[in-house]
């Protein structure tokens, strides 16, 4: 991961830029941690104090995470998805009553606005997200759970939506497992009365239907408080 340049004047920007491109490429993924110190030190070509400069800005940003003894991880791809992940904490109800604010306007929007190339994406990662239910690959059924919600945004073709459901990949992601291990049937709930409303380009009904769920999340997490 050598600098393109190593002038002196914003090597600490430099550096900063090339860690989170490796965040937001996916190329060190969230929960994985990072090279070590001397690791960056020699990939980059820089000096430790430029480095730890780096680490200390990405993780005051909420990217990376710095555990005394342990290492410094990955804690989210976007300062956005970082801040969420810092207001809300482990607050079940408070990501979905946003996933509940962005997902429900996305799903009207999108069932005005969807192509016919984002409904058949939409349908094969349902059948994706069956067959890993079947094969009970639970990681990659929240994988694919996820992506199904975030496409159902992308398909609104409100950019600034679609940004912005982005940025709480980890947080939605965290509230899908964390509602798979608090309510034994949410593995068992079908989106297909959403994918069908979009189909027919019925924004009432796709509003009911991706309220729904969230909707009983809720209901439940009010019911069986921590």
């Amino acid at each position: 991961m050598p600098l393109a340049t190593t002038r002196r004047a914003g090597l600490v920007d430099q550096v900063i830029d090339q860690m989170r491109s490796a965040i937001t490429t996916g190329e060190w993924r969230v929960g994985e941690r990072i090279p070590t110190e001397p690791e960056l030190v020699t990939a980059l070509g820089v000096g430790r104090n430029t480095v730890r400069e780096a680490v200390r800005a990405l993780a005051h940003a909420g990217l990376l995470e710095v555990r005394q003894g342990d290492g410094t991880f990955v804690r989210a791809t976007s300062e956005l998805s970082g801040a969420v992940r810092r207001l809300c904490g482990s607050e079940l109800r408070d990501v979905l009553e946003v996933r509940r604010t962005l997902e429900v306007e996305g799903a009207r929007l999108a069932a005005t606005n969807r192509t016919e190339a984002q409904l058949e994406q939409l349908t094969r990662l349902l059948e994706q997200r069956d067959e890993a239910a079947a094969a009970m690959q639970w990681a990659r059924f929240v994988q694919i759970d996820a992506d199904f919600h975030h496409l159902v945004v992308i398909a609104s073709h409100n950019q600034l939506l679609a940004e912005l459901h982005a940025g709480l990949t980890e947080v939605i992601k965290a509230s899908i497992e964390a509602l798979d291990e608090s309510q034994p049937d949410a593995r068992k709930i079908d989106h297909r009365g959403l994918l069908f409303a979009i189909r027919d380009r019925d924004a009432e009904r796709a509003v009911r239907e991706a309220g729904g769920f969230l909707a009983e999340a809720l209901s439940y997490l009010a019911e069986h408080p921590a």
